[in-house]
């Protein structure tokens, strides 16, 4: 059976991280290393190459100046210039005793003719075929070059030469040989190597834990999101640390929440859809048939047509606040702002409630500042809000309570409160009272004929507008709901603003 495609996706992902940080760490340090092998090697081989050539020239002058001082030394004795064999030899010998460095002593000509006892081989007879070296010495100068003394020395070393005396009698030959410099080098290049792979798998292993570290909750997530594509929606990712890794599986829990909520919001808005639907339709139907079958009687038939046309209203505002929803969404309802008096309207809306208010009897409080405050918004949006509120606070108020209105200019914005006191809603209902389709009174025994839109059509037009809408309440004592707008003109050159809100 051939491997599961989400397992190979993870894998793939594991490797494609992993080789990709693999790669770019890699490439990094190759190259940073590479260029400090170049810089270390240079300035090392620059300063030993420097300091041979001065040990070389410094001998070559030295093995020099002690032949033509035990020369000059032995005439003024009386004795016989010429020295003998083993004498230049002691002499370029112990002259040029540091290691890798040999001398010899030619004839002007090129002939060698004595050696260094050192060397490993014998150049006794050798002629230097140099003629730069040749020339370069007549000059009284040192001569200093890279040459293999054209085939005497088996490869090319870093020579020095110099005449011995005022006349050319003979020429110093120093060179140098690179076998200590080249494995110093080699050492040293080594050591670069041994160093570079030793960040190399330790670089590799800290990638590749970090790597695990950082595509586990990845992987995680993404098996959530599988689960969550099949329907199980309770499956949270754990967060540990305080890093981005954990802020991102926070965010994943928190849209996760969402999903839920939005899943179990729909579920309830095609319930409650199909009830409000089916219930006013079986009722419209059930007495119609009575009607048309005769098993209403005709002195009957006014009372169930009204419960009819009820019924039919009840239809209508089902389909008229879906609309408004659809066209909230859909950004096609358009406000026309404009000044008005916010508490002549909100007078006006409770005198619309006079006989249910009386029904009740509740015990009406108007509060504001002002007899009348200018607000800048949509008219007849804002009087579908504050009616829709106040309507709720009037059918579920208690008989005898206080019914409360309270307008005020705080903060630069303009505060309507409607207060009831009555059943309230429940601390777990309160966060979603403006969601579409709640409400509050579950069983419908005290609303039966609203649709649980409503609140969330405030909402809607109110955070249209630039303001907030909040509700307070405490289950079976009161509740509060509290919008704002933006102040009109006259409100704000006129009303002075309080520091603190009015206590409710």
């Amino acid at each position: 059976m051939s491997e599961p495609f989400a397992e190979r996706g993870r894998r793939g992902l594991f490797r494609s991280v992993f080789s990709r940080l693999a790669a770019i760490f890699v490439l990094i340090v190759v190259i940073s290393f590479s260029l400090i092998a170049y810089i270390v090697i240079s300035i090392t081989g620059d300063y030993a190459r420097t300091e041979k050539t001065d040990n070389i020239i410094k001998t070559a002058e030295a093995i020099s100046n002690i032949i033509r001082v035990t020369s000059a030394d032995l005439d003024q004795n009386g004795e016989t210039q010429d020295l003998s064999v083993d004498t230049y030899r002691a002499i370029i010998t112990v002259s040029a005793s540091a290691d890798g460095v040999n001398a010899f002593i030619a004839d002007p000509d090129g002939m060698v003719l004595f050696c260094d006892t050192g060397m490993k081989q014998d150049l006794t007879g050798a002629r230097i075929a140099d003629d730069a070296l040749l020339s370069g010495v007549r000059t009284g100068e040192t001569y200093c070059a890279s040459s293999d003394l054209g085939g005497v020395l088996p490869h090319t070393s870093l020579v020095a030469a110099r005449m011995i005396g005022d006349s050319p009698d003979g020429i110093v030959v120093v060179y140098a040989e690179s076998r200590a410099e080249t494995a110093m080098l080699n050492l040293l290049i080594r050591t670069i190597v041994l160093s570079t792979m030793w960040v190399l798998i330790a670089m590799l292993l800290a990638i590749f834990f970090v790597s695990e570290r950082t595509i586990g909750p990845l992987k995680t997530m993404s098996r959530a999101a599988k689960q969550f594509a099949g329907g199980r929606l309770d499956v949270r990712v754990p967060v540990t640390g305080h890093d981005e890794i954990a802020e991102l599986a926070s965010a994943f829990n928190n849209m996760a929440e969402s999903l839920a909520n939005s899943e179990k919001t729909r579920s309830s808005f095609l319930g409650n859809v199909s009830h409000d639907l089916r219930t006013p339709m079986t009722t419209i139907s059930g007495f119609i048939d009575g009607i048309l079958d005769g098993t209403i009687p005709p002195e009957d038939q006014e009372y169930y047509l009204k419960i009819v046309s009820s019924e039919v209203k009840r239809l209508s505002r089902l389909v008229s606040a879906l609309l408004d929803i659809s066209r909230l969404q859909a950004g096609e309802r358009k406000f026309h702002p404009e000044n008005f008096d916010i508490c002549e309207m909100a007078r006006q809306i409770v005198l619309s409630f006079e006989q249910l208010i009386e029904d009740k009897r509740l015990d009406v409080s108007f509060e504001a500042e002002r007899d009348s405050m200018m607000a800048y918004a949509d008219r007849d949006a804002i009087h579908q809000v504050l009616y829709n509120i106040t309507d709720n606070a009037v059918k579920f108020s208690c008989d005898e309570g206080l019914l409360r209105i309270k307008i005020y200019l705080y903060d630069k914005q303009i505060h309507v409160s409607v207060y009831n006191e009555g059943v309230g809603i429940p601390k777990e209902d309160l966060p979603f009272v403006f969601d579409r389709f709640y409400k509050s009174d579950k069983s419908r025994s005290l609303d039966r004929t609203g649709v649980g839109l409503g609140l969330y059509i405030c909402r809607s037009v109110i955070e249209a507008h630039g303001g907030t809408i909040v509700a307070r309440s405490e289950a079976g004592k009161y509740c509060e709901f509290e919008f704002t707008l933006r102040p009109g003109k006259e409100t704000r050159s006129k009303t002075i603003d309080i520091t603190r809100p009015v206590d409710l």
